[in-house]
């Protein structure tokens, strides 16, 4: 290679290699001051779009445990209700045993009618009163069987979405509460006409009423046994999302976050190749003194 002043062709590849290194140094060091191998798409585009597809699904996944969480929440509390309304049947039925016996007079059957009725206008207090979050939970408002959430209440059956899709078999399932006041349990003066359990004010009224009570303890039953059903699946909905969660954040971290190691290994290396080029830059650049050295000889 001559010896030249007007170009130095040891200088720019020194520079080249320098600029080179130093690119790698602080892609290094991004890399592991965030603790991420993908910062921006030029570093792997597709594996950008898959880590977003996965972030965003495992966003929704953990909200959808909090969703499921939010129904547990609300059906004890309607099976909280339903145990208050429980205690207030089972006193309706002493009641009635105890207008059924004949050793009681009109006007004492009439005193105890009276608080029979006070019991069935509290468990209609109950069923009307009892919401969660200003959902109405056994008014009947989701007995329907079917549900439309086209509108901006949605009625019928409510539906507790967990998974991060639309899928009914998978992301979503409904839960559907019956009505729990007294006269749709058949029970009290607002029950139908035909209803055995209007009240005890007569011995035979109330002896009917015993079989209506207990047919209303058992409806009654049947509402709180669906609620234990719901809240045991929405528990075990509650674990798969976890671990689905749990799976998806390893195999997005496999995807985004940086191997600590292997990247220290690169920075040190691209660190050394930095410091040679800016030494050796130096060198090529005191070249042309040898030139001048040669003019003024």
């Amino acid at each position: 290679m001559s010896l030249t002043i007007n170009y130095n062709g040891m200088a720019a590849n020194a520079a080249r290699n320098l600029s080179n290194s130093y690119s790698a140094l602080a892609t290094s060091t991004k890399r592991l001051s965030s603790g991420l191998r993908i910062n921006s798409s030029a570093d792997d585009a597709a594996g950008l779009a898959i880590r977003e597809l996965m972030r965003a699904d495992i966003a929704s996944i953990n909200q959808g445990v909090r969703n499921a969480n939010d129904a547990i929440s609300m059906i004890q509390t309607a099976d909280g209700a339903l145990q208050v309304v429980d205690e207030k049947l089972i006193r309706m039925k002493e009641l009635a045993e105890q207008a059924a016996t004949g050793t009681y007079t009109s006007d004492q059957r009439l005193i105890i009618d009276s608080e029979y009725q006070a019991m069935a206008s509290e468990i209609t207090r109950i069923a009307n009163a009892t919401d969660f979050n200003g959902i109405y939970l056994l008014n009947g408002n989701l007995s329907g069987a079917t549900h439309n959430g086209s509108g901006i209440n949605s009625t019928g059956k409510l539906k507790v979405h967990f998974g991060s899709g639309n899928a009914s078999a998978e992301d979503y399932y409904y839960v559907q509460i019956g009505t729990s006041t007294a006269s749709a349990l058949g029970v009290g003066i607002g029950a139908a006409s035909t209803s055995k359990g209007r009240s005890i004010s007569t011995q035979q009224q109330a002896q009917e009423a015993l079989d209506a009570i207990k047919t209303a303890i058992v409806s009654k039953d049947k509402i709180r046994a669906n609620l234990g059903a719901l809240q045991n699946r929405l528990e075990n909905t509650i674990s798969n999302l976890q671990i689905q969660a749990e799976n998806l954040q390893a195999a997005e971290s496999q995807i985004s976050d940086v191997d600590v190691a292997t990247e220290m290994t690169q920075f040190v290396r691209q660190q050394i190749l930095t410091q040679s080029a800016v030494a050796m830059l130096s060198q090529a650049n005191s070249l042309p003194r040898m030139a001048m050295n040669l003019i003024q000889g």
